[in-house]
């Protein structure tokens, strides 16, 4: 049994290393692009209270099951680790009333104008 790699495979290994390494950069600067958020988005002021459980602009709402909320770096955020912060948010809600998809502002972000619930 031969342990040692040729000249060929060693040769592919590099490839795929450099194509691996291409992919991983092009991810990093894609966090750093601005987000687009849906047209339907609203602006809020959010609280997770007792998940899914939260408050939005200071009224009742819930997180609908398959909420996705997102940090500031687009990253994915647990609810349990925000609660009882207050958060300027951008948010959707899904067809039964219930918050979908969570976006946490950034200070640009949050200087934009965007529609509130009641306007």
């Amino acid at each position: 049994m031969n342990r040692c790699l040729s000249l060929a495979t060693r040769r592919t290994a590099l490839a795929l290393a450099g194509a691996g390494l291409c992919a991983l950069t092009s991810l990093v600067q894609a966090q750093n692009a601005p987000r687009n958020f849906p047209a339907s988005a609203l602006r809020g002021t959010l609280v997770v209270t007792q998940p899914p459980v939260i408050s939005m602009d200071g009224k009742a709402a819930q997180l609908s099951p398959g909420a996705r909320i997102k940090g500031p770096d687009n990253l994915l955020v647990l609810s349990s680790a925000i609660v009882g912060k207050e958060l300027l948010v951008n948010y959707t809600v899904e067809p039964h009333g219930m918050v979908h998809d969570v976006w946490i502002l950034t200070e640009a972000e949050a200087a934009e104008k965007r529609k509130r619930a009641g306007q």
